[in-house]
């Protein structure tokens, strides 16, 4: 007698048989109890999941008659009757399948649809099963859409699919959608122990748990992959068997791995690595095993008191809670999404396995907090240099509020005071009151140390026209009382409101524009070398200050000092965190603030312009005017 495979010889042939598909065995049940029968059915969902086998139970309730031959429609079909064996054996004369991935054309369908004008011969109703439909050919979809819409009242369509996207909406309006979900790890693990159980083979819980995830939610495919494993471990599934089999990492590896990347060790990721190398197990499997260990990690992290399910009778259960402890949880997260999606760059790596370890060496190479530790031992012997008065007075973080509104120019015509970029020019259409002349007093709280600028304003190649712009008093209303937006922290445009020059603060801007303009850095190094400050300069070592935590990353600080060399500036590096007063970009945005509001002002001080305004009630709309780069 040959021999009968495990999941044609384990199909269920009741619903109360079937695993893992209760909400479609309850509607379906509960239908023929109340005889609400729908005249089109549709079954989706991925393969192995019983959509063919619930046609063939929905087929045997409609028509089975029980032992007696006397019986309805039933929800539990007595599987004795002429009806029930016939079904289940494929030779009923009232029950079709046909498969439409090789049956896909309008001929084939027209056949099928010339036997629907004849009553059935044996069985109470003709029940036609459609496998694969979403395969027919729109021509063949279109001469099914009648007999599918009013088809005789002994007559009952099943239509079976794995892609319901591809069927028309024609169809689907027509039928009753079931969809059939996967099969919970969980749920083929308990199947597989009763299947088992009943042909009296000795199996590991462990290796049951891997074939059950192996299915990938498919019943099919574990009974299948329990067939292989059987001949495969000589009549008994061992774990080591099935790992082998499968081609699964030993979770002693992921462990290991996990633990490594917790320390930062990493030697021990490069040489665990090696070894997954010369034992030739898969890098895309251990991945896999390794999102499935952090999945835990993950869940242990946020609810201490609640293990997952597949945690019971784990043996590594307790090693995975102290992994959990460990690693901290937002490193446990950024490992879980560097190796979700390290898996689809395997097969775009020349070797799967160095492809490997630049997935787990890029979670070092991104550790929060990795680069910041030694900034505090590298700048121990740094000697502070002196700083302006102007310097040592400014706030140690930059003020939020918005930025003061720039007082009219008395007296004599000094720099333009800059204001944010988002602010709307004010358009005054009465002429200006004549300025009263300040008290001497005022002209000692200029801006800057002199009337000239700051101390880092290149001189202009030409005069320019500077045009003063009145200014309202608080109480009238207009566009200087419109509310400032608030600059974000560690913004640009919100600059000091007194800021100093200094010698440290010269020498770096100079130094550093010369790198940029020779394209020495670029991308990240030229951020670094833009956004900080030059706060100290020692023998064969500068310090510097930055914002964020962002710029202070190790090859970072490495790249602009190799960069430093090429202008003759032997040094190492050591970056701070803390407020940023006077910085190569600082400078940069007050000079492009200074030309935006010189040209704003000679756009308002021209004759023609303000006859438009008085004239003709004309505005400029904000943001249109734009300085020139120069």
């Amino acid at each position: 007698m040959s021999y009968l495979v495990l999941a044609r010889k384990y199909r269920p042939k009741t619903f109360a048989e079937m695993v893992g598909q209760a909400h479609v065995v309850q509607a379906l049940s509960n239908a023929l109890t109340s005889q609400r029968l729908h005249h089109a059915y549709l079954f989706t969902g991925t393969r192995g999941v019983g959509k063919t086998t619930v046609s063939r139970i929905l087929a045997k309730s409609l028509n089975c008659v029980g032992p007696d031959g006397q019986g309805g429609i039933t929800a539990e079909p007595c599987g004795v009757c002429q009806a029930c064996t016939d079904i289940d054996s494929g030779r009923f004369v009232d029950y079709t399948e046909l498969d439409a991935a090789s049956n896909r054309g309008v001929d084939e369908v027209q056949a099928l649809l010339e036997q629907a004008v004849y009553k059935p011969v044996q069985g109470r109703f003709k029940v036609f099963m459609i496998d694969e439909v979403h395969m027919l050919t729109n021509t063949a979809f279109n001469a099914m859409l009648k007999t599918l819409e009013e088809p005789p009242e002994y007559l009952k369509f099943v239509l079976a699919t794995t892609d319901p996207q591809k069927v028309p909406v024609t169809v689907l309006s027509r039928c009753l959608q079931f969809n059939l979900r996967p099969m919970a790890p969980e749920t083929v693990l308990e199947h597989l122990q009763q299947v088992l159980q009943a042909e009296q083979v000795t199996a590991d819980v462990q290796a049951l748990r891997l074939l059950s995830r192996a299915a990938r939610g498919s019943m099919r495919d574990a009974l299948s992959l329990t067939d292989q494993a059987i001949a495969f471990g000589g009549g008994q599934l061992q774990e080591a068997a099935v790992r082998q089999m499968l081609g699964a990492v030993d979770r002693s590896y992921v462990l290991r791995l996990i633990d490594a990347l917790a320390r930062g060790d990493g030697a021990d990721v490069v040489d665990t690595a090696e070894a997954l190398r010369v034992n030739g197990l898969s890098a895309a499997s251990t991945l896999e095993e390794m999102t499935g260990v952090l999945q835990r990690m993950a869940v242990l992290q946020a609810v201490p008191g609640r293990a997952p399910a597949e945690d019971h009778d784990d043996p590594d259960e307790l090693r995975i809670a102290e992994l959990a402890q460990a690693l901290p949880a937002d490193e446990t997260q950024l490992l879980y999404s560097l190796c979700l999606h390290g898996r689809a760059e395997l097969g775009l790596a020349p070797d799967e396995y160095a492809a490997l370890t630049m997935v787990l060496l890029r979670l070092l190479a991104f550790k929060p907090g990795g680069s910041a530790a030694a900034a505090p031992a590298e700048k121990k012997t740094l000697k502070t240099a002196e700083t302006p008065p102007v310097v040592a007075a400014a706030p140690a973080v930059a003020p939020a509020a918005p930025v003061p509104v720039p007082m009219p120019v008395v007296a004599r015509p000094p720099a333009v005071v800059p204001v944010p970029p988002t602010r709307a020019v004010p358009v005054v259409s009465t002429p200006p009151r004549a300025a009263e002349p300040a008290p001497p007093a005022e002209l000692d709280e200029a801006p800057w140390p002199d009337d000239d600028g700051p101390p880092w304003e290149e001189a202009s190649p030409a005069p320019r026209r500077v045009v003063a712009v009145p200014v309202r008093d608080a109480g009238d209303p207009g566009p200087l009382d419109q509310p400032q937006p608030r600059a974000e922290r560690g913004a640009l445009a919100l600059l000091p409101a007194a800021p100093g020059g200094s010698v440290e603060g010269d020498f770096w801007f100079e130094t550093v524009m010369q790198l940029v303009k020779a394209e020495a850095i670029t991308a990240l190094v030229r951020e670094l070398g833009l956004q900080s400050q030059l706060v100290a300069r020692d023998e064969g070592q500068w310090l510097l200050r930055v914002e964020r935590e962002s710029l202070n990353q190790g090859n970072g600080r490495e790249r602009l000092a190799n960069a430093l060399k090429t202008l003759g500036h032997e040094v190492r590096l050591a970056v701070e965190i803390g407020t940023v007063t006077d910085s190569p970009a600082r400078r940069l945005a007050y000079e492009a603030q200074r030309r935006q509001q010189e040209a704003e002002a000679v756009i308002l001080g021209d004759p023609f312009v303000q006859a438009m305004m008085r004239d003709f009630g004309g505005k400029i709309v904000p943001g249109t005017l734009k300085a020139s780069s120069v």
